[in-house]
This record gives C-alpha cells, sequence and structure tokens, in this order.
C-alpha cells in the first residue's frame, strides 16, 4: 500500500505515518521517494492504533512489536502484552471507579446548589 492508501484506511495522517517511522514502529519499504507499506506493517499498524486506543505509550507499543521477532512462535510477544493488558485493566477500572465517585459527588453539589438557589428564590418571593 501508498501512504495515501494507508491514510484512508486507517484514518490517519500521513504526518503520523511519518511520526511512527522515526520511533522505530513502522518501516516501510522504499522506492525512490515512495513508501510503500506491507502487510507485515499494516498489522503492525493495527497494534500501534489498539494500543493508543487502550492508553499505552509508544516506547511500550514498540517493545511488545519488537518482541515478535523472537523465535518462539510469539508465544514472548503474546504473553508480555497480556501482561500489559491486564495491567492496563486494573488502571482502567480504577479510573472508573474514581471517575464514578467524582460524578456522585458532583451530581450531589449540583443538586445542593439548585436547591439553594430555589429556595432563594423562594425567599424573595414571599419576602415582596
Amino acid at each position: 500500500m501508498t501512504i495515501r492508501q494507508m491514510c484512508d484506511t486507517f484514518g490517519v495522517t500521513a504526518r503520523t505515518l511519518r511520526f511512527y517511522e522515526t520511533k522505530e514502529l513502522l518501516s516501510p519499504k522504499r522506492e525512490g521517494q515512495k513508501r510503500l507499506y506491507t502487510s507485515r506493517e499494516r498489522a503492525r499498524l493495527k497494534l500501534i492504533l489498539r494500543g493508543k486506543r487502550f492508553g499505552l505509550d509508544l516506547e511500550k507499543i514498540r517493545q511488545m512489536l519488537n518482541l515478535y521477532h523472537i523465535s518462539d512462535a510469539g508465544q514472548t510477544q503474546l504473553a508480555h502484552s497480556l501482561d500489559i493488558a491486564k495491567e492496563r485493566f486494573v488502571e482502567l477500572t480504577e479510573q472508573r471507579d474514581e471517575l464514578k465517585l467524582t460524578l456522585e459527588e458532583l451530581a450531589e453539589l449540583i443538586k445542593w446548589g439548585e436547591t439553594k438557589i430555589l429556595s432563594g428564590a423562594t425567599d424573595k418571593i414571599t419576602a415582596a
């Protein structure tokens, strides 16, 4: 695939693809000025985008991708990826729980504020 085809297929910009190249996450073949992306590069980009969606930093993603070259049929990469996925799951679950508490507190604050405003309006009406 050309860089334009990759951009269209994955919904990324050419700048993003070049940035991933500088971070050694992708290494397309070159034909003169053209970048050509193989099925390997397409698979790597899928994994990069998934890792980003899960909130992983690019260095962690790069390390996971580089484990693919170990000759154990991908077992090391899979085991490492599972460990990272479990850690991220715990982190996201904790963030969700904290966010739930924050939302509950905020809802209480809004309810309290609305009650104060309404009671203040009622006090002004009865005073008049």
